[in-house]
């Protein structure tokens, strides 16, 4: 079984991992586009957290875990209880490419759908979100953090993290 993190399980995936790969999925952006109510954010304030948006011609690249063998049923229904928290999120199988080849991966997805999506907000929106939301799992901005320090560990590029971070730590200094 192998799960594909993009945002906060590249750095806490909270499952038995065998084996890690750096892998690619095509047709899918990482995006600041899902509101949080329940992790980095609250009903009365909601933050934001990472999804995959589908986005014809663009890639993400994350990481993929395999799941340590015997742990799969405890590792399918932990990632349940995390990340079906609200329906905004769907279940899905994805085809990602890696190095060492092909492969399939559970994953979840934006539902574009939801009343929690958020996409296309403008950076600076985002960053002002991020700055100040708090939720059951900590603040919006060391989730930030957090995602776009690990990705520069794996030498995986995001731009757009990379400018809300910066933007992020300039709001937090000048408040």
């Amino acid at each position: 079984m192998w799960v594909f993190g993009y945002g906060s399980l590249i750095w806490n995936p909270e499952f038995p991992v065998a084996e890690r790969r750096i892998a690619r999925a095509p047709g899918w952006r990482r995006s600041f586009c899902m509101r949080s109510i329940h992790h980095r954010g609250s009903v009365q304030a909601p933050g934001l957290v990472l999804a995959l948006d589908q986005a014809p011609g663009a890639h993400c690249d994350g990481v993929a875990f395999r799941v340590a063998p015997g742990a799969e049923a405890e590792t399918l229904a932990g990632l349940r209880e995390r990340e079906l928290i609200s329906s905004a999120y769907l279940e899905v199988t994805l085809a990602l490419q890696a190095p060492q080849g092909a492969l399939q991966a559970l994953a979840y997805v934006i539902d574009p759908h939801h009343a929690q999506y958020c996409g296309g907000l403008a950076l600076e929106e985002q960053a002002q979100i991020i700055a100040q939301a708090t939720g059951g799992r900590g603040t919006n901005r060391d989730y930030l953090w957090s995602t776009t320090a690990h990705l520069a560990e794996l030498g995986i590029a995001d731009d757009e993290l990379d400018w809300l971070a910066a933007r992020v730590r300039a709001l937090c200094d000048a408040g």
